[in-house]
């Protein structure tokens, strides 16, 4: 079973990422993009990784 990385056209909020990384992954969208929310409480670069994700991970 090959899941490529893209971001989907129907289950988008803002970009598609978070969607896309829990395809990947086997994981609910909403559990990653709860995932994310919370990692944003933390510092660290989390937006400028879901930025860089957003330009090079194609669409679906």
């Amino acid at each position: 079973m090959n899941r490529r990385l893209v971001r989907p056209r129907g289950d988008r909020w803002l970009a598609g990422v978070c969607s896309g990384l829990g395809r990947r992954f086997g994981l609910s969208s909403g559990v990653v993009r709860l995932l994310f929310v919370l990692s944003c409480l933390l510092p660290g670069p989390q937006v400028l990784v879901y930025l860089v994700l957003w330009m090079i991970m194609p669409n679906e």
